[in-house]
């Protein structure tokens, strides 16, 4: 199996990120279903002249996109707006903000010739409200789970260890708690902004989508300080009292975003083919290859 690796080098607008995912993972819905007993494109010709092949087409590669976005706010399925989620338009000027997102609401109108420091969309990841911006790697996996033999509830468990095998390369220590995503302590000496005991902060947050077991969404990582000031806004994933940091916070400065990116994807790869792939009774296939990919390559693919 292929792995097809797209990273955009920019700040990108989160929008644009969303469509292309959404199209790759309408791409891999449509083979599925193809490719299921009793389609059409799965059933015998009825004629020698048909062009119906007997064999299901080959499926597309699995993909990971890379990339950092503008700053802008999601919330997941357990923190939806109350009324209308979409953003706001001509005909609908006013934006409909989650619970958690109100304080806020002046983060996302212009003022003045100032634009807006931040956009919101919501979307269909599990978990509640976070934030995405510049200084962060967001990994969005769009992945058959049953073609790479995970579960769920494995697609998770491998998210998280290939961040924690990535924050080992950089001689971090990387776990995991009863609260979702990556976890690690301070660096010696740190306190709170209320001056008590620090406790664990989370470097990397985590919310995935799945339908018919093709996944979508992924990670963000943390890498320098510049989303902190963000994060602060509010009770990000709803957990109270619980802080954020970066690798350039637990003392690894002078990361590039793109680096990052591509040790994250070697460390996923290696993750899924150790434990799911080439291990004794593993039922998933090996990724033999990633590759670089363009945007416009994928989008004009069949």
């Amino acid at each position: 199996m292929r792995l097809a690796h797209l990273h955009l080098p920019h700040t990108t607008p989160f929008s644009r990120v969303s469509h292309l995912q959404q199209t790759l993972t309408t791409r891999l819905l449509t083979h599925k279903k193809l490719a299921s007993p009793g389609s059409i494109s799965s059933q015998e010709p009825s004629n020698p002249s048909a062009t119906l092949s007997k064999t299901p087409p080959s499926p597309p590669d699995p993909t990971i996109i890379t990339f950092t976005p503008n700053p802008v706010y999601t919330t997941g399925r357990r923190d939806l707006p109350p009324s209308n989620t979409s953003p706001p338009s001509t005909t609908n000027p006013i934006l409909s903000l989650p619970p958690a997102l109100e304080p806020i609401r002046s983060l996302f109108t212009p003022d003045g010739t100032k634009p807006a420091k931040a956009e919101y969309h919501p979307t269909l990841r599990g978990g509640q409200t976070t934030y995405h911006g510049p200084g962060q790697m967001v990994a969005y996996t769009i992945l058959d789970l049953k073609r790479l033999g995970l579960t769920p509830r494995c697609h998770i468990r491998v998210l998280e260890n290939s961040v924690i095998d990535l924050l080992k390369s950089y001689g971090v220590e990387g776990f995991t708690t009863e609260d979702p995503g990556v976890w690690v302590n301070p660096v010696s000496g740190s306190r709170s902004a209320s001056g008590s005991a620090l406790q664990p902060r989370k470097i990397t947050a985590v919310g995935v989508h799945l339908r018919r077991n093709i996944s979508s969404f992924g990670i963000g990582l943390n890498v320098t300080d510049e989303p902190m000031w963000f994060f602060k806004q509010i009770v990000a994933c709803g957990l109270e009292g619980k802080e954020a940091t970066s690798l350039q916070g637990v003392g690894v400065p002078g990361l590039e975003v793109g680096d990052v990116a591509a040790a994250f994807v070697e460390k996923f790869v290696s993750r899924v083919n150790a434990d799911f792939a080439c291990g004794e009774n593993s039922l998933g296939e090996k990724i033999d290859e990633v590759y670089q990919v363009r945007e416009e390559d994928l989008l004009n693919s069949v």
